[in-house]
Order: structure tokens, then sequence, then C-alpha cells
């Protein structure tokens, strides 16, 4: 297993990414992609405060999936590093780190890398639980293989929620949800978009969490000309996004599971953006809701930066 111990030799991660790309000092060397990330200090023992998510209980911080997949939010460079980085080792050893540090929940989409990162975790008896995204497309594995993969919840993907929900075919994911039950698991919804959450609440769906996005990044061309005039560059990360959805939170019964409270890096200029990021969204959602967050520690101990975070202002 290739250790993640060494020092980096060069690039950057997400949280520098947007600072020196403006100043003009995005040099990627060939040799980054070979980086295994930074020293880590010695793990301290943590205790993070966890909520009820049906008969588990999940710390309040969980780590994410989407730099593993590659999926940066930012540039196609970036989330090419991410995919490089992130082997099945590095996956592996970032969640033991997790682990180390107190955090007890993962999300992952099941993709060829994350399912051989399960079997050695598994296999090296790692207590984790794990949350899957999951809704049925093409290529999603089986509601009973995510099972098989241990996953104790699947929620259904916030991009396939927004699209069937313009389209007109909520039952489509209001079917899902029934689907998951039945297969003896916890079922949720994922959705950027607050009016599609205070919908499903409204009608009463047997959900048991919702995943909740800080950023409502999956609008259309029209919806944003229809709102602002025109539309960004992009997707949109708009100021106000984060209260419209944490409004909604508060409202809704089940727990809910914020991402993107960084804004996909947007708001990692600094240490004190950061942490001014892990506070509103502490002090903005319920306290039986928890946040995802997803990590590059290529060059800096994000975990163990987001655990800091999360004691100080996630406290139950």
């Amino acid at each position: 297993m290739t250790n993640d111990s060494t020092q980096p030799v060069g690039g950057m991660n997400r949280r520098t990414f947007l600072k020196q790309a403006s100043a003009g000092t995005a040099v990627l060397s060939a040799s980054s992609h070979a980086a295994v990330g930074p020293r880590r200090a010695a793990a301290r023992n943590t205790k993070l405060a966890t909520v009820p998510l049906g008969e588990y209980r999940v710390t309040r911080l969980i780590a994410g999936y989407n730099p593993i997949g590659g999926h940066s939010h930012l540039t196609a460079s970036l989330s090419r590093q991410m995919r490089a980085y992130f082997t099945v080792e590095r996956t592996v050893a970032f969640l033991q780190h997790c682990e180390e540090l107190g955090i007890n929940t993962f999300q992952f989409d099941l993709i060829e890398k994350t399912e051989k990162a399960l079997k050695i975790l598994w296999d090296g008896g790692s207590a984790l639980q794990f949350i899957c995204l999951h809704a049925e497309r093409p290529k999603d594995v089986s509601i009973d293989r995510a099972k098989e993969l241990k996953a104790f919840a699947l929620v259904h993907h916030g991009g396939v929620t927004d699209t069937l929900f313009r389209q007109g075919k909520a039952e489509k994911v209001h079917d899902y949800v029934k689907k998951v039950h039945d297969a003896g698991l916890l079922a949720g919804v994922s959705s950027h978009c607050p009016a599609n959450i205070a919908r499903i609440a409204d009608e009463g769906w047997e959900n048991d969490l919702f995943m909740t996005c800080f950023h409502y990044v999956t609008r259309t061309r029209e919806e944003m000309e229809q709102e602002f005039g025109t539309a960004t560059v992009g997707e949109p990360f708009v100021e106000a996004d984060p209260d419209r959805m944490t409004a909604v939170i508060r409202q809704v019964n089940q727990p809910c599971l914020a991402f993107k409270i960084l804004a996909a890096g947007r708001r990692c200029d600094n240490s004190s953006s950061v942490r001014a990021a892990f506070k509103y969204a502490f002090d903005k959602i319920k306290p039986t809701d928890a946040v995802i967050v997803g990590m590059f520690p290529r060059d800096a101990d994000e975990v163990q930066e987001n655990v800091d975070h999360t004691l100080k202002y996630g406290k139950a």
C-alpha cells in the first residue's frame, strides 16, 4: 500500500487552486501526480459529535466522494489531478486517516476504484459506515450489490433528482425511496434545489434523510436567465444560495446531510474563509444534521483541519 506520509513535490490542492490561478501561478508539474500527500502530524484522539440516522449514529463530519471520483466542480485540470492522486491505495489511506481522527462515516459513488477500496477496508476490519449515492442509472450497480458492499443507506443522486423533478417525473424518485426500503436500507434523497426538498417534505415522503446542497448548481441556462437575467460561465455558485437551502433544512423533520459547504473550494482562499464556512454551516443547520465534505489531502492534511473545525463548531 502506498505510504501517505512523504512530503509533496508540487502542485496545488482545491483549497488553493483558485487563489493561485488568479495570481497566474497555477503551474503544474508532471511529478505532482506522483505526490502522495503531506507528512501528517500524529493523529490526536478526537471525539466528534454524532447524530442519529435511523438506528445508526454518524459523525457531524462525513467524508465526501467528489475528489476521489475526480469531480472538482472547478476545472477539468483539477479534476484530472484528483483522479490521478486518488489511487485505490490512497483512497484506502485517506479513509483510514479519517477513521483515525474520529470520522465514522463516508459517502461514495460505487465505481471500480471505490469497490476495490471498500474490499480492502472491510478486509482490514474498518468500522467506517458507508452511505451510497445511487439512482439506478445505467452506470450504477444494483441496490442489492450496494447492500452487499455494506452500504447502510442509499441516497438518490441529486443531479438525477433535479432532472426528474424538472421533467415532471418526481414519482420515479419516490419509487426509488420505496425500493431502497424494500431492500432493508435507509433511503435518502439528494437535491441541489431547495424547492425540491420542501416539496418532498410537504408531500410526506418516507425517506429517512436528505442530502442538501448549499448551492443550486443544477440550474439550467433558462432558469439562470429567468432568475438573474444572464447565465454564468460554468456552474452557478450563487452567494445567496446557502441561506435559501439552510432555511429549508431547518424546516424539515428528517436529518439533512449538507454538502458543498465550501462551494467546491471557492470558500477556501485561506484558513479564515474555511473556518467561517464551517461555522456558518453548523450555525444554520439543525443540531440533528451533519455535513459532507470532500477532501483533497495531497498538499495539506485537510482531514485534520476539517475535524478541528467540526470539533469547535459542530458540537451536538
